[in-house]
């Protein structure tokens, strides 16, 4: 599960990482993102054994939770570990990567929204890094903005990171592949 903004006025901004990595998850495994009745562009593919439904919310990200509800549901995922999505994530230095299993909000209405519907916190998640803004109080700001050069560049860095982190979750479990990707400078 990718997070982002519908929209080509989003492309290519900070909050939309979690959508490029998705997209380059499909692009990889030959999965076409289509439109779904659970309000998301989805692709189902193989990576290794498992079968993944890729997914893209397109309700606005303060609201991804209604499409993830739906889209948990539709695929039958009772077990919220076996939910990843990736984001953008402020506290994170722009194209640092991190792993983690549940835990905390740090904020993210994304994710606020995610827990909300489906009254747990302990999916997974591959947490992008896009830096914090100057004044904090423009973190909303900060994240629909795009990046300049240098910064697009660690970014998609990160992006294809994230995809990789992926596949080590699908492939080794979330224990080894936080511990590979976390280790990471």
């Amino acid at each position: 599960m990718g997070l982002g903004n519908p929209g080509r006025e989003y492309e290519g901004t900070r909050h939309n990482v979690g959508f490029a990595a998705v997209e380059e998850l499909a692009r990889r495994h030959g999965g076409s993102l289509k439109r779904s009745k659970q309000e998301a562009l989805v692709a189902e593919v193989r990576i290794g054994d498992e079968r993944v439904a890729l997914a893209l919310p397109q309700t606005y990200m303060n609201e991804s939770g209604r499409s993830v509800g739906q889209l948990v549901r539709r695929h039958g995922i009772d077990q919220p570990d076996r939910l990843v999505v990736v984001h953008d994530e402020l506290d994170l230095g722009p194209g640092v990567l991190r792993l983690k299993a549940g835990g905390g909000l740090a904020g993210h209405n994304g994710l606020r929204s995610i827990t909300s519907h489906l009254g747990t916190q302990d999916y997974l998640r591959v947490r992008i890094g896009v830096g914090k803004p100057p004044d904090p109080r423009r973190g909303a700001d900060h994240v629909l903005k795009r990046p300049g050069r240098a910064e697009t560049t660690e970014l998609e860095i990160a992006v294809a990171e994230a995809a990789d982190a992926v596949e080590a979750i699908l492939a080794d479990g979330i224990d080894e592949a936080m511990g590979r990707f976390n280790a990471r400078l």
